[in-house]
């Protein structure tokens, strides 16, 4: 069975008067990270005065492992906890449950497993209908196996970053509550 990718949220609060000395270590962070041969993305978001959330991506938890035990990810959270007011928060979910996490969320969880498959539904649906017969067209002259492998990575890519994001926040009232 293959590893399902893994999503990592992390909150910090950062020390007053160190928000740019931090933005600045983020950036170089954020290139160390992407860097990383499994690493699928990351995401600074700063929410309020000195509040910041990185949800990052990897292609598995093995993956995942590999990048925390790199003496350079040790220094980088040592770096990045001077200029915090206290240790992280961090939170690691797997497979769908990451798409739904959401990044200003005192203390995330997933909504329930109905509603989430409604909403991968609503993504999947028009993808899985319009893309196959595009590539059909597009591509006659190739191997049906090859065309579908193209049609399922493109799905995969187009779900992981724009679609799910998008039908998160957009259904995001009902999938968490009003509150969100």
């Amino acid at each position: 069975m293959l590893d399902e990718p893994v999503t990592v949220v992390v909150r910090r609060r950062v020390k007053p008067g160190a928000e740019a000395a931090f933005e600045s270590a983020m950036q170089e962070f954020i290139g160390f990270a992407l860097a990383f041969p499994s690493n699928r993305g990351i995401h600074v978001l700063r929410s309020g005065e000195r509040e910041y959330t990185v949800v990052d991506r990897f292609a598995d938890k093995p993956s995942r492992q590999a990048f925390k035990e790199t003496p350079k990810y040790q220094a980088w959270m040592q770096r990045l906890r001077e200029l915090s007011e206290t240790d992280p928060y961090i939170e690691e979910r797997a497979g769908l449950g990451g798409w739904f996490t959401l990044p200003g969320a005192a203390r995330p969880s997933p909504p329930a497993e109905l509603k989430m498959a409604l909403v991968t539904f609503l993504g999947v649906l028009p993808l899985t209908s319009a893309l196959p017969p595009l590539f059909a067209w597009l591509l006659p002259a190739w191997h049906p196996l090859a065309a579908n492998v193209l049609v399922t990575a493109l799905i995969v890519t187009l779900l992981t970053w724009p679609v799910m994001p998008l039908l998160t926040r957009v259904f995001a009232p009902w999938l968490y509550g009003r509150a969100s």
